[in-house]
């Protein structure tokens, strides 16, 4: 049975929970947009007076902003706090993602907001969390996998550490751990009706994603030197090669029946099928493999291997992933506003996540805004005269 509509006219199986995003950058937005999209009804709290940053998106093309109300707030007031601390009473969630220590500074932090909601779940996300020498410590993506290790083992033997864009400290050991927090927290409140604090760090996240290499490492079966290894280059029969045209296809054929099968179509000598996983014969095999993958078309390749279980992909742009056949026999993609965009992840069988754009709800008027949570029409009067909002 589908979740109805929320009030927003969302679907999802978050309908009817409200969430309040105190705005920022990378995890905590994108956070808000996973919550939005399974049917959270997500209100962005703005800085009254901070003008956007050099690099934001216009509007359209925004996702930090889409699928939320917005309500842009001086809380330095001590009238805009106050309607923070109100705003909690009757919210589920809050997120941040600030330095320890400003939602303190503010008179906004758990402590405050729990004593005015105990049911409140409150999500903190920072890069080396609330305490610690490096706690109020600047940092991104990057930083943080310098510091919990993961950065060294990714790249080639032959060369520097080579940054994995920012999608593993900011969005896997970020906006992914954030979320898996706070929806562990609701099903715990679901039995004790008692909120908390979930404190959720960059550099722990992606250390997280990482414990099983520290397992293999323990167990003597990964080496600390970058590109020795089964899945970070190391192996010939797990890496990218170059095409005649100069693409590329990915290569990852690990289980001894796949890449027999991939030796058997690229063609590859038998003496270095049998001696797979045998070392030495890695860099002849390497060099047996990059010679023959040079001889054709990336899409020559896709289409002798398409139909295969040999595990070799073409390496496609992002433009070219919305257009492949797979993609869009599944809809993972969906236009949703401007552009087309990843379509809401992951799927349930009961009902259907709203893909966010920048709707009617980023312009509503504050008082439509505080309606929806709850407050008198002689509150939202009595509020919009005060001339808090920040249009």
């Amino acid at each position: 049975m589908s979740t109805g509509p929320s009030a927003a006219g969302k679907t999802g199986p978050l309908v009817g929970l409200k969430v309040i995003e105190m705005a920022g950058l990378g995890p905590v937005p994108l956070a808000g947009l996973m919550l939005s999209e399974m049917g959270a009804e997500v209100l962005r709290i703005e800085r009254a007076g901070i003008s956007q940053p050099p690099l934001s998106l216009p509007d359209e093309y925004n996702i930090d902003r889409h699928g939320r109300a917005i309500l842009r707030l001086d809380l330095k007031r001590r009238d805009g706090a106050d309607l923070m601390l109100r705003l909690a009473e009757k919210a589920d969630v809050v997120l941040e993602g600030f330095r320890p220590g400003v939602m303190e500074r503010l008179g906004l932090g758990p402590e405050a907001m729990l004593a005015r909601n105990p049911g409140l779940i409150y999500g903190r996300m920072t890069g080396f969390g609330q305490d610690g020498p490096l706690a109020g410590r600047a940092g991104h993506d990057i930083t943080y996998l310098a510091y919990c290790g993961v950065l060294h083992a990714i790249g080639h033997a032959d060369s520097r550490p080579v940054p994995p864009l920012n999608l593993v400290a900011d969005y896997g050991g970020g906006a992914m751990m954030l979320v898996s927090g706070l929806l562990a927290s609701l099903f715990q409140r679901s039995r004790t009706d008692r909120g908390e604090v979930v404190d959720a760090a960059m550099v722990e996240g992606a250390s997280m994603l990482a414990a099983p290499l520290h397992a293999f490492t323990a167990a003597g079966l990964w080496s600390e030197k970058r590109g020795a290894n089964l899945l970070d280059s190391g192996a010939p029969f797990y890496d990218t090669y170059e095409t005649s045209d100069g693409r590329h296809i990915a290569v990852g054929c690990l289980e001894p029946q796949f890449f027999a099968e991939f030796a058997r179509l690229l063609p590859l000598d038998d003496h270095l099928v049998s001696g797979q996983y045998d070392k030495t014969l890695w860099p002849p095999m390497r060099a047996a493999i990059a010679d023959r993958v040079r001889q054709k078309s990336r899409d020559d390749w896709d289409l002798l291997f398409a139909q295969t279980d040999a595990c070799v992909a073409p390496v496609l742009s992002l433009h070219e992933a919305k257009e492949h056949p797979h993609n869009r026999a599944r809809n993972a993609f969906v236009t949703a506003g401007a552009f087309e965009r990843p379509a809401p992840a992951p799927r349930f069988s009961g009902s259907q996540p709203t893909p966010a754009t920048k709707p009617a709800d980023s312009d509503l008027a504050p008082s439509t805004v505080l309606a929806r949570f709850g407050f008198s029409k002689n509150e939202i009067d009595e509020l919009v005269k005060s001339g808090l909002f920040d249009r």
